[in-house]
């Protein structure tokens, strides 16, 4: 194997033990009994894993061209985790998305539920999930202390979440879980015990942070440079010049809706408006389906459709890697999220729809693209393909490397690549995906102009408040401006961006990196330049920080 590989090995096993919520993320089986340490002990040992890790690294010579890519993505990820938690953001990271919190909910989503080891071991969770949470507890206010803490405003918004979550009016999530679940009558008791337990600890947690770490945390929701500048290398894998970056992001979103309007008249006519061809498709009752489940439904079967398409014409996909599940999530707060299969593809991956409250009917021509993002070639593909590759990757590679900029570049470039490859002739699907790429585009705008308080150009093509400086008020406005997304939806995303300094961006510079790539491989290459060939190869490579991906593709 190698020693690069070995230690990448004993990495996982000696993570896993650290971190069981993760190893169910991750698929590794044999830690679905437990939860972890969630105080700041919990957090210091698994930091320490990573500095011993890298000290051992780097006395470390690759033997392969293999092991050395393994070096280099291991010594940006791990580095960049321990760079986090010495600034103190892994310890006080509190948004509406990401935390010790959602963390603990959402393990409960990727358990197995058949069979009585199962359900013991979900009982088992339920049953340490108030430690838990007063663990975790600890670890913000210890933070909190060293001055370190999220802002007031999202503070209060995963408070929402918590009440939301224990409603029974509302996602009742504890007990609706258990209520799914079959065992005996001792074990259903325990269940139940288990779910009464956390459902208190988590509308305790809720109160906590409404009563005493929000009055602690920052009235501002702005990172600032330094913050900002450390989360975006964390999401990229790449140190981009954020001046250029904010000023692209206009330039694309003012691209891509010039093109909008292109496709807007041949679904409503020469002159039309985008708004008028939306209203067109809306209209269609064939682009229509009511119901969520009736929706689940109508993606699985596009799912599949593009699994088998795909398949022996444009990729090889693996045997493991030709199944997937389109599931709706338990809770309703808004976000649309792929997991991946497990170490031993029991689990599928999955593709997820957490449905706003009230949310009932749907257009599809909205969400063509979306499937092809999670699904394949998107997400699956780059995630399942990967865990299938060990003659190629160490277990780490395989089952916890994870850069947002790779990844979710990766699934934009998808959808882009979908176009390229017929699918989305019609002009409706078109302008679904025109308009998410639109959306990842204006993100890039908001998400670094609010975050760094920029002034909005005098001259920016829109004509938006010029000269003015970024709030996270004229954050909303842009948006539904520029993106086609019930409300219900967008102020999700914007509490996520704010909250969540410098992940936003990483879908677009990610796919612009994926796209300069794949026009430096054709450069190359020339003549010899093989599409499919140019994805396996690159896929091969496991997941990468966007600048070891880079120098990777570049010695191919």
């Amino acid at each position: 194997m190698g020693r690069i590989n070995e230690l990448a090995d004993r990495y996982v096993d000696d993570w896993a033990r650290l971190n069981p919520t993760g190893a169910t993320y991750a698929g590794i089986k044999g830690y679905d009994d437990q939860l972890g340490d969630f105080s700041p002990d919990g957090f210091a040992a698994r930091a320490e894993l990573d500095r011993r890790t890298l000290a051992a690294l780097d006395a470390i010579e690759p033997e392969t061209e293999a092991e050395r890519t393994a070096k280099e993505a291991m010594q940006e990820r791990l580095g960049l985790e321990l760079e986090r938690y010495e600034a103190g953001e892994t310890t006080s990271e509190l948004n509406v998305i990401v935390s010790g919190l959602h963390e603990l909910r959402e393990t409960f989503d990727l358990m197995p539920t058949e069979g009585e080891e199962a359900v013991h071991n979900i009982a088992a969770r339920l049953n340490q999930f108030a430690d838990a949470l007063r663990a975790y507890t600890t670890t913000l206010v210890t933070a909190a202390d060293a001055g370190h803490v999220s802002s007031r405003a999202q503070i209060i918004e995963v408070a929402k979440q918590c009440e939301v979550w224990t409603d029974p009016k509302g996602d009742n999530f504890f007990h609706n879980l258990v209520a799914g679940l079959t065992a005996d009558a001792a074990l259903t008791a325990d269940l139940q015990r288990g779910a009464a337990a956390a459902t208190a600890a988590t509308a305790e947690f809720g109160r906590f942070l409404r009563d005493e770490l929000a009055p602690r945390g920052r009235a501002t929701q702005a990172a600032g440079l330094e913050r900002y500048q450390l989360a975006s290398r964390y999401f990229l894998g790449s140190q981009i010049d954020l001046t250029e970056t904010y000023a692209w992001g206009f330039a694309e979103l003012a691209r891509l809706e010039a093109e909008m309007r292109e496709v807007a008249a041949l679904i409503a006519g020469p002159g039309a408006t985008v708004d008028e061809a939306v209203a067109k498709l809306d209209a269609d009752p064939a682009r229509q389906i009511q119901g969520k489940e009736a929706f689940r439904d109508w993606m699985q079967a596009l799912a599949d459709k593009a699994l088998a398409d795909l398949h022996g014409t444009h990729f090889d996909i693996p045997e493991q890697v030709r199944r997937i599940e389109c599931c709706l999530a338990p809770t309703s707060d808004g976000g649309i999220y792929y997991t991946g299969p497990s170490e031993d593809f029991s689990r599928p991956g999955r593709m997820w729809w957490a449905v706003p409250q009230g949310i009932t009917s749907f257009s599809t021509w909205r969400e063509v693209t979306t499937v092809y993002h999670e699904g394949v070639p998107g997400h699956h593909l780059q995630v399942a393909q990967t865990q299938v590759r060990a003659d190629l990757l160490n277990r780490w590679q395989r089952l916890l490397c994870w850069v947002s900029g790779h990844g979710e570049g990766w699934a934009l470039y998808a959808e882009r690549l979908m176009d390229e490859l017929g699918y989305l002739e019609d002009p409706g699907d078109k302008l679904g995906m025109l308009d998410g790429q639109a959306f990842r585009a204006a993100r890039v705008i908001v998400d670094i102009g609010m975050h760094l308080e920029l002034e909005i150009p005098r001259d920016n093509p829109f004509g938006f408040h010029p000269g003015e400086r970024w709030t996270p008020e004229l954050g909303w406005e842009f948006l539904r401006a520029h993106c086609r997304i019930p409300d219900e939806n967008l102020r999700f995303e914007l509490n996520r961006y704010l909250g969540w300094p410098g992940q936003a961006p990483s879908y677009k510079v990610g796919e612009r990196i994926w796209m300069q790539a794949r026009e430096d491989a054709k450069a190359r290459k020339g003549a010899d330049f093989d599409l499919k060939e140019f994805h396996r190869a690159a896929l091969d490579l496991g997941s990468l920080g966007l600048d070891p991906l880079k120098a990777a593709l570049a010695r191919l």
